[in-house]
């Protein structure tokens, strides 16, 4: 398949000159993105190409793939100084991270990938629907109904990943973090425990801060005290206006993007991974490409 500029997979994209800001360092900002420099008249692009679709696929839209045609896209080739083929590079927060020349095998694929993005999230099997969970049902409702279909279904520990997000949304952080530290190795990296991480970050972010109305006070009385606008940003994120929260995050990234060792970017970066508004997400993630690059 990667013989050719044709690609079945949905997690597999040709890059240009044209897509390739917005697609792939814009869009690794949230999902990394592997670049396999390539040409029609390489023997061993043809031998890397497929096993390069096959891993990739297996991340299931954790990880893309951008095929560069050096023979069409020579300017990018040359940006990236490409002078061996096939070259592979990995991009992750806007930034070429790592990289490799030639044909691995798909042994040497996997552990390169895997030392940047970690292994796949397992495929879940068919499951029968779950009951029906009660409208009105409250956090530590929630938490109990969950740990007894624990109890009662030890095959299934997928459970303990909502269970770990029933125990931050009752506000019990620490429960929370115990119970991500219990999971086994194959959910530890799945993409829930990833948010669910990202949210008791933010959560211990607000633990002993002061309100939003006293932020905003310190803020009209000194409009670069960023620590005051980091923490407005993850009270208004995690409360009922989120997208004033990353308006804060941008603000912040905008004025001060070194502060406090890069924490603009990287609370943007967070807030992406646990916001469920794509269309959201978009706009975002394209005001803060417009201050990196």
């Amino acid at each position: 398949m990667s013989g050719t500029s044709v690609n079945a997979s949905a997690h597999v994209f040709d890059a240009t000159e044209q897509n390739f800001e917005s697609d792939v360092l814009q869009a690794s900002l949230t999902t990394p993105v592997l670049v396999d420099f390539w040409a029609p008249w390489c023997g061993p692009c043809k031998t890397l190409g497929p096993i390069l679709e096959k891993v990739v696929d297996e991340y299931a839209g954790a990880l893309k793939l951008a095929k560069v045609d050096t023979d069409v896209q020579m300017q990018l080739a040359a940006a990236f100084g490409i002078r061996s083929l096939p070259t592979v590079v990995m991009v992750k927060d806007g930034q070429m991270i790592d990289g490799f020349m030639g044909a691995l095998p798909e042994s040497g694929v996997r552990q390169f990938v895997e030392k940047h993005v970690g292994k796949p999230a397992p495929i879940a099997a068919a499951q029968p629907a779950a009951p029906a969970v009660p409208v009105d049902e409250s956090p530590q409702q929630t938490v109990a109904r969950l740990q007894a279909e624990i109890a009662a279904n030890a095959d299934k520990p997928e459970l303990q990943l909502d269970l770990a997000l029933a125990h931050l949304r009752a506000g019990d952080a620490d429960a929370a973090q115990a119970q991500l530290d219990a999971l086994p190795a194959n959910l530890a990296e799945d993409i829930k425990a990833k948010r669910i991480r990202a949210q008791l970050d933010f959560a211990r972010a607000l633990k002993d801060a002061p309100d939003a109305a006293t932020l905003r006070a310190r803020l009209t009385q000194d409009p670069a005290d960023h620590a005051a606008r980091d923490l407005l940003g993850v009270h208004l994120l995690l409360g009922d206006t989120p997208a004033a929260g990353l308006d804060e995050f941008i603000t912040l990234l905008r004025d001060a993007r070194g502060w406090n060792e890069g924490q603009p970017k990287k609370r943007l970066i967070a807030a992406f991974s646990v916001l469920d508004d794509d269309d959201l997400i978009g706009t975002y993630r394209r005001k803060m490409s417009s201050l990196l690059f």
